[in-house]
């Protein structure tokens, strides 16, 4: 069977500049993987080095056959102290931007991906309303600089996971354990969304702007309906209805969430894969996550996000074809789905649980930073070219 993708649908991939720049030591996840203590497993260090080899790899995609690169601009070296912008900052992701338009590759850029200066995090950090004023203030200079170029901007990736992973679970910065705490993370970042959305529409450029969510397929035992619900709402739901009005709402989904009749997460389902990320192979979670967005934000449609952390290569190309059937079916039915952006362009530092789980189109040895495409890359890369299944 063959499947036949719209007429302008986006193909692209995606990266994080912490994940893979190297040297981001200003901001406050250098600080926590190098914290006693820290739940990290090690530390990003150089990365993948891509603050000098971009252009190589921006060409790399090209060739492959994507249409779009999805990438972050780091607040911390834009604005190293509160109210100092560097230029040379501003310049480096001016031309990273321009790279990608003289290869034919619509730059979508990311004005926070879960890293935030040093400077911004003392106080309460997300925690604090003033952190909300300040990422806008930062989105305001950024696209002052960059917004002639730009052809699609997402505000805040995932706040869901900033605000759960960070405040709540422990194992993002700050680390802590607090479920009011939470709760005001919520609110921040809500609040800061809106106010990066005006600043960005505000700026130079015409470019759809959103905000992306985690989001995936949840479970509960039976009688367990209205708690799912509220969880669910909690966590997906605010953000999904803060994007109401907006250009698109991007959704990232992996897995999927279960939950025991408390409310809390449960493990893997028996005889489910588990993957390196300790959760279940469920490519069937991103079809359930564009219907849920569309029914809540009522907006277009951005896949963001979507992928699979495994050594095993046959296994990502079984991953992302069944979640591409279930984005076809989203389609079929009249659902306004514009992108799928596979996660990640490159191995890399995955957060907390370091540079284990491999979600890369592309292969790094990052003893001689060497490249090399896997066939899931060249693979996905001849979908986006011929823009079929």
């Amino acid at each position: 069977m063959t499947i036949t993708f719209p007429d302008g649908f986006l193909w692209g991939t995606a990266t994080a500049a912490h994940q893979v720049e190297g040297g981001n030591w200003n901001n406050d996840w250098w600080a926590f993987e190098h914290a006693e203590k820290t739940p990290c497993t090690e530390v990003s260090g150089d990365a993948v080095d891509h603050y000098w080899r971009y252009p190589a790899d921006i060409a790399m995609l090209a060739e492959l056959g994507f249409g779009a690169y999805r990438f972050s601009v780091e607040w911390s070296r834009i604005e190293p102290e509160e109210g100092e912008f560097s230029r040379a900052a501003l310049d480096h992701y001016r031309r990273m931007i321009a790279r990608c338009r003289e290869h034919g590759l619509v730059p979508v850029v990311t004005f926070h991906h879960f890293s935030t200066p040093r400077w911004a995090t003392t106080g309460g950090g997300w925690a604090d309303p003033v952190t909300a004023e300040r990422l806008a203030r930062f989105c305001e200079r950024a696209v002052a600089s960059l917004g002639d170029l730009i052809g699609i901007a997402c505000t805040i990736n995932e706040p869901n996971i900033v605000a759960l992973m960070g405040h709540m679970v422990g194992v993002f910065p700050p680390g802590h354990q607090d479920i009011d705490e939470y709760a005001r993370a919520n609110d921040v970042l809500v609040d800061a969304h809106r106010r990066c959305y005006e600043a960005l529409k505000a700026g130079p450029g015409d470019f759809p702007v959103g905000i992306t969510v985690a989001m995936g397929d949840w479970w509960a035992p039976e009688g367990g309906e209205d708690t799912l619900a509220r969880v669910r709402h909690q966590h997906e739901g605010i953000y999904l209805e803060a994007a109401r009005g907006d250009d698109f709402v991007g959704v990232q989904a992996y897995s999927r969430t279960r939950l025991g009749a408390d409310g809390m997460p449960v493990g893997p389902e028996e005889g489910v894969e588990v993957l390196d990320m300790g959760y279940e192979y469920w490519p069937q979670a991103l079809e359930v996550a564009i219907r849920h967005a569309a029914k809540i934000a009522q907006v277009p449609i951005h896949v963001t996000e979507n992928g699979i952390g495994t050594t095993d290569d046959e296994q990502r190309i079984r991953f992302v074809t069944s979640a591409l059937e279930g984005v076809a079916a989203c389609i079929a039915e009249g659902i306004d789905v514009r992108s799928y952006f596979y996660w990640s362009m490159m191995d890399n530092f995955e957060w907390a649980l370091g540079y284990k789980p491999q979600f890369g189109l592309v292969g790094v040895d990052r003893a001689t930073q060497l490249r090399t495409i896997k066939s899931s890359g060249h693979w996905l890369g001849r979908i986006a070219r011929e823009n079929r299944l």
